[in-house]
């Protein structure tokens, strides 16, 4: 197909960041939302992104999920908001269980200073964050190291945190569909967040913008099964629904950080 300059740039961008919102999009090339919502429509119908809420996402191969590298700079500033938002609720000497992913990443090195944590992680990104602090105890699984996310997907992780009661588990999403379902890129990456909800005195949801709308194959749970969901901002449009829902509210948590401004 032939497109335009402008357009192979935008697919540059998205492959490089994963998401971008259509009024970054405007900002970045000097044009009117308008202009860039054009570009993503026949972009969008070529297959070579897909629209989201609130802007557009490389495509990249269907049912997969973008790379590990990608996700770590992908809505990097909500992320970093979110993760101390979570960081500030975990007190001294609690136990931990630590799901997959890169917002958790963040979290376990917003917990660095924490003291006599127990964590039991399928994250090796949040094992070795929160190894750095020596009084920290940190229990993981065995089984294959899934590269490049460096987590470990396995029967063993499942097993590890059914073997745990805890103060707290954290988990995030692939995806949140309007009606409030959660879904993920693999049937035992739902497994393994469902064990850390199952096992944990208080459950909590890490979910920034990007993940309202994403569509993801595999379902299990939803929005109002953790104790507590935090995000970013609420989003709009097909959610409003689901927010208006008094049972959705009472576990919304807003994070806000200085580095938002």
């Amino acid at each position: 197909m032939n497109i335009s300059t402008r357009q192979r740039d935008i697919i540059d961008i998205l492959r490089r960041d994963g998401f971008a919102s259509i009024d970054a999009l405007a900002d970045h090339f000097d044009v009117t939302p308008q202009t860039v919502r054009r570009d993503v429509n026949i972009l969008n119908d070529s297959n070579l992104v897909r629209r989201r809420h609130g802007g557009v996402e490389y495509a990249g191969e269907p049912g997969m999920n973008l790379s590990y590298e990608s996700r770590q700079v992908t809505n990097i500033a909500p992320k970093h908001a979110i993760s101390l938002h979570v960081a500030n609720l975990i007190p001294d000497g609690a136990s931990i269980l630590i799901g997959i992913g890169s917002t958790l990443e963040l979290v376990a090195l917003n917990l660095v200073n924490h003291r006599h944590l127990t964590v039991i992680t399928n994250n090796m990104n949040a094992a070795m964050a929160l190894g750095n602090n020596t009084g920290n105890r940190i229990v993981v699984p065995g089984g294959t190291l899934r590269l490049p996310d460096r987590d470990i997907i396995s029967p063993e992780a499942e097993a590890m945190f059914h073997n745990y009661k805890v103060d707290y588990g954290l988990f995030g999403v692939g995806g949140i569909e309007p009606d409030g379902t959660l879904t993920d890129f693999d049937h035992r990456e739902v497994s393994l967040r469902q064990a850390i909800a199952e096992n944990c005195r208080n459950s909590i949801l890490v979910a920034d913008q990007s993940k309202f709308g994403r569509p993801a194959p595999a379902k299990g749970g939803h929005i109002t099964d953790p104790d507590v969901v935090v995000v970013d901002r609420i989003p709009g449009g097909p959610f409003n629904p689901l927010f208006e829902r008094q049972d959705v509210r009472a576990r919304l948590q807003i994070a806000k950080s200085e580095v938002l401004k």
